[in-house]
């Protein structure tokens, strides 16, 4: 079965998507969805990008099958460590992407995080934030989304190159292959051949490393978004020496095409 296992519905703050709509697009695709709402404790603006969780699980756990599952998307923070991990406990989720989105309590969306710094200052010190988070988030199923911060830069060329920050990008894919986590391919930045190209160093040097999962996740926040660019996602993984998982009960279970 094939599994997007990256979307948002109306308990995330930018998101209007209702549950509905995306078991139909889901059943109109003939795949399975996870929901993962976001979760950012302690965000710097009040009660945005978190969610009531018994409210979720209470509403949506009747939905809950085999093509339907409940996961979040963590804020990785470190100064959020512990009470990230008691939500992680806490609840009964499917699965757990781990993200950042939050450095010094800046989001990374907003252009004063970028303020009188270089690319490569800015770069190196999103890459060392991650590592720290991924240390203390031993227990995140995925890495979501690594190059996330090429989608809000304000530089001239935003993308992520292997060979500029491997020294940084190497001990992150280090550790999540050593625990058994996966990386996600994330589709909502679309997979052109030049994105591609820019990715491919990235995941196989990870599958040098030990890796051997990702999940595949249109990070969805509408339902015509649901599964977008799946078939260059699983011939990217293949490519890459990489299996395509999605998490049940925090359990790797494969993916297949057919």
């Amino acid at each position: 079965m094939i599994m997007d296992t990256h979307m948002h519905t109306c308990f995330s703050s930018d998101a209007t998507m209702k549950l509905q709509e995306a078991i139909a697009q889901s059943g109109e695709l003939g795949i399975g969805i996870t929901i993962t709402e976001h979760m950012d404790l302690a965000y710097p603006e009040p009660g945005q990008f978190i969610f009531d969780v018994d409210a979720y699980f209470r509403e949506y756990g009747p939905y809950r099958n085999e093509r339907l599952l409940l996961g979040v998307e963590i804020g990785m923070r470190p100064d959020c460590l512990e009470d990230n991990r008691k939500l992680a406990k806490g609840y009964p989720f499917d699965y757990i992407i781990g993200s950042v989105h939050v450095i010094n309590n800046i989001d990374l969306y907003w252009q004063s995080f970028y303020e009188g710094r270089t690319k490569k200052e800015i770069y190196t010190c999103y890459f060392d934030s991650m590592l720290e988070c991924v240390a203390g988030h031993d227990f995140i199923h995925s890495l979501g989304h690594i190059d996330y911060i090429a989608r809000y830069a304000p530089f001239a060329d935003t993308n992520v190159y292997y060979e500029e920050f491997k020294e940084q990008i190497d001990p992150v894919l280090t550790l999540l292959a050593k625990r058994e986590q996966a990386l996600e391919i994330n589709t909502k930045r679309p997979l052109t051949p030049d994105a591609l190209r820019l990715l491919v160093p990235v995941y196989q040097r990870f599958a040098e490393l030990g890796g051997r999962y990702v999940t595949i996740g249109s990070d969805a926040h509408r339902a015509s978004e649901i599964g977008r660019d799946f078939a260059a996602a699983f011939d990217f993984a293949a490519h890459c020496g990489l299996r395509p998982v999605w998490f049940q009960e925090g359990k790797p279970r494969y993916m297949r095409r057919d």
